[in-house]
């Protein structure tokens, strides 16, 4: 598979942590992840961002691994944020959980599904 991260000259520059466009070319797989709540294995919900992030990151990556895959398969993220305030604190959690690898990403403020959960995160991954 070969990836090419697309930040066209004479179009808007990414305003963060991540390309404009991104081209996959022969790919043999791809999986969809679903939105990631931050709960962790145990059903406990972190009180923090921070873990609220990682926790939600932790459970795409086990995602990845069960399809044999891993951070740098992702090629799309969306996350959904319940309010600007951790936009910053969500790239550094972002950029730190996946060593630096940058895709499409799209980022969203949102109402969430349950009550305390501060984000959730959709992920589309191919090798």
């Amino acid at each position: 598979m070969t990836i090419r991260r697309i930040n066209a000259q004479d179009g808007a520059a990414a305003v963060g942590a991540y390309v404009q466009a991104l081209e996959v070319k022969d790919t043999t797989r791809r999986i969809y992840v679903s939105g990631q709540a931050p709960l962790r294995p145990d059903g406990v919900l972190p009180t923090t961002f921070k873990e609220q992030a990682e926790v939600v990151w932790n459970n795409i990556l086990a995602q990845l691994r069960a399809a044999d895959m891993d951070a740098k398969d992702i090629v799309k993220a969306t996350t959904f944020l319940v309010d600007r305030q951790y936009r910053d604190e969500n790239r550094e959690v972002r950029m730190e959980m996946l060593g630096g690898h940058t895709f499409a990403l799209t980022v969203v403020l949102a109402g969430m599904f349950e009550e305390g959960w501060l984000l959730e995160i959709d992920a589309i991954a191919e090798k």
